[in-house]
């Protein structure tokens, strides 16, 4: 028995290291190949699917997305995106303690960059072990993909609306356009529900329109977004 258990226990951690090295080259693999490749399916969506949401997408290249999108969504989301490396430690930290004092009313401060990482290739839900996972992925596609690949694949995988995934379906959806020709305010609009696509819902009524809360907001500080160099160089 004790010798059993003697060979037992190299043999396991022999598989163990060979499974973990299988894993880590896989998922590197992986990064480097969606650096130009679309992610065929998220867990997210997937789970739409069998949820009942459903599943409308259509992945489209960056240069088919209104750089109006662009600006509207870093305005939205991430104003700082340019200028970090995948995290905006201020607004953790700022986060942290309001969720000390209030912990029933949970209040993040993911980047966009950390957005894809979760969305890509995690899973929802606030585990620490998910939260550093996250952390990794954020850090290796900061340093694989660059903003613009950041970016582009955001536009592709994230909810906008019930079953609704990228620019392009909400385009199509919303307003029965191309994600390359949708205005800046129907950008801000879209923009403007991304907080809880499921809740806030674009309204577009001839010339009446209204997005989310933060829409009016939106749509003021785009200008100066636009301005910005460096936002510029992403747009590019």
């Amino acid at each position: 028995m004790a010798a059993s258990g003697k060979k037992f226990l190299p043999r396991f951690w022999k598989i163990t290291k060979r499974v973990f090295i299988f894993l880590f080259f896989f998922q590197l693999f992986y990064i480097l190949l969606l650096k130009w490749v679309d992610p065929p399916i998220t867990l997210t969506q997937l789970w739409s699917v069998l949820s009942g949401d459903g599943l409308k997408r259509d992945y489209v290249n960056r240069s088919e997305i209104s750089n109006y999108v662009k600006i509207a969504v870093i305005t939205s989301e991430d104003q700082l995106f340019p200028d970090h490396s995948g995290f905006d430690w201020k607004s953790i930290k700022k986060a942290q303690a309001y969720n000390k004092k209030k912990p029933n009313r949970v209040r993040g401060a993911s980047t966009i960059s950390q957005q894809v990482a979760k969305n890509v290739f995690l899973w929802q839900g606030r585990s620490w072990f998910r939260k550093g996972l996250e952390t990794y992925f954020t850090f290796m596609i900061e340093l694989i993909w660059g903003k613009k690949r950041i970016l582009e694949v955001y536009l592709n995988v994230i909810e906008m609306g019930k079953g609704v995934y990228g620019i392009e379906a909400a385009a199509q959806k919303n307003f029965k356009k191309k994600a390359k020709l949708l205005t800046r305010q129907e950008a801000a609009m879209i923009a403007s529900c991304l907080p809880n696509p499921k809740v806030y819902i674009i309204v577009n009524k001839g010339r009446t329109s209204a997005g989310g809360p933060k829409y009016a907001w939106i749509l003021q500080q785009m200008t100066n977004m636009q301005e910005d160099p460096d936002v510029q160089k992403i747009l590019q």
